[in-house]
């Protein structure tokens, strides 16, 4: 623990935070031996949030010293909405089938109204677990965990942005969002390997599976090329153009609310950011309904998720490790609130008969994202994982705005 930061030039920060990840996802990406058990334990997710985050608290580097989570704030963030909802292909989803998006919004709502009635059902045994003042209330940081269930890492720090949490206590949200999401994780892959019992017990009809490979294997293959040169430009000025005229309108429409609500520092419709967030995911929605979309094909979703692990980093130079466990009432909520999520889900696939695999990949592409719902689709068939990344990247587009209502209903409660 050093009484003076030992480095304050952002450009060495910038290359520490860097290294972290390239050594994280380098040892995360090792099949076999140690690291594997390591990171059975310890998710890279985590490891990007927390290696910052010790060297923050040995003194080694200081947030209130670096503008680098303010860049990233601004333009990767943005960016990296973009990147993510550009790809959306909305007639691909839609020739899905009807089951697989019901159970998609379905594992949504059921991410919206958990939230809530978690807090409501955890005030009744420990009301003082579910309150706090200010930046410091409950319900903003679960705000974040809201963002992250259903959109991703880029929504999940918007909302972290947008209710203002109290960064220093971030760590413990992290953990309850890392922890309650491997946990469900974990048992979705081992039931898995039991699919053909659970399908049986839904009564599910799995030959359109089959029909899905095939239409998602010719889909990707329509738009994968090696990419050139023209192609990267291209790929920037696209994402960063849209990330400007983001900016651009965001400054115009919360000056304009600025000028007209009586109390604008308490008014969300005030806030630059919030609109920095709302524009850049439309204008990335809007991309997706041309021919920009086929960008996906040279790895733009790969450029977003860059994006948002650098952010991530910055985010952990914000937080304090020794804080992370301060409440473990909230392991209680997010246990809850899955528990929820989960319910819903199972009785909505009874209902309509669907296959296990819409179940699984559609609470994944929520509540995992880009990240996990892949894998739980290949864990499936290997061709399927595909249908994982765009479920997950609707999940980027919807994120946002079911984040915020999440947050409004968890405020009521």
């Amino acid at each position: 623990m050093f009484k003076e930061t030992l480095i304050t030039n952002d450009a060495v920060v910038f290359g520490i935070l860097l290294t972290i990840l390239a050594f994280v996802f380098e040892t995360s990406g090792n099949k076999t031996g140690g690291w594997k058990k390591f990171y059975t334990i310890f998710p890279a997710l985590l490891m990007c949030y927390l290696l910052p985050s010790i060297l923050a608290t040995m003194n080694i580097i200081s947030p209130e010293k670096s503008n680098l989570y303010t860049m990233a704030k601004n333009y990767l963030l943005p960016a990296s909405l973009v990147l993510m909802t550009l790809s959306i292909d909305l007639k691909s989803i839609l020739n899905l089938g009807s089951k697989s998006i019901i159970m998609f919004l379905t594992g949504t709502l059921g991410i919206v109204i958990g939230g809530p009635l978690a807090i409501l059902l955890i005030s009744m045994v420990n009301p003082d677990a579910v309150g706090g003042v200010g930046p410091q209330e409950v319900w903003r940081g679960l705000a974040t965990i809201a963002g992250s269930w259903i959109g991703g890492g880029a929504n999940q720090t918007a909302m972290l942005e947008i209710y203002q949490y109290d960064q220093s206590l971030y760590s413990g949200m992290v953990a309850v969002d890392i922890i309650v999401a491997n946990i469900w994780m974990a048992i979705l892959l081992f039931c898995i390997g039991k699919s053909e019992g659970i399908d049986r017990w839904l009564k599910a009809d799995n030959r359109a599976i089959e029909d899905l490979r095939v239409k998602v294997s010719n889909f990707q293959d329509s738009i994968s090329k090696n990419p050139t040169f023209q192609d990267y430009i291209k790929l920037l000025g696209v994402t960063f153009g849209a990330v400007g005229l983001s900016h651009f309108f965001a400054d115009i429409t919360s000056n304009f609310f600025t000028s007209i609500v009586a109390e604008p520092e308490s008014s969300v419709l005030c806030s630059g950011f919030f609109w920095l967030v709302l524009f850049s995911t439309t204008i990335g929605v809007m991309l997706s309904f041309t021919k920009q979309r086929n960008l996906e094909g040279v790895g733009a979703s790969k450029f977003g998720s860059v994006c948002i692990y650098i952010l991530v980093a910055t985010i952990g130079m914000k937080m304090d490790v020794t804080k992370t466990m301060d409440n473990p009432w909230l392991l209680a909520i997010g246990g809850l609130w899955m528990f929820i999520h989960v319910m819903l889900m199972l009785g909505v696939a009874k209902i309509i008969r669907a296959p296990f695999f819409f179940l699984a990949v559609g609470s994944k592409a929520n509540v995992g994202g880009a990240a996990s719902a892949p894998v739980v689709a290949s864990a499936f068939h290997p061709a399927l994982a595909p249908v994982g990344v765009l479920l997950a990247v609707l999940g980027y587009a919807v994120g946002t705005y079911g984040a915020m209502l999440c947050a409004y209903l968890m405020s009521l409660a």
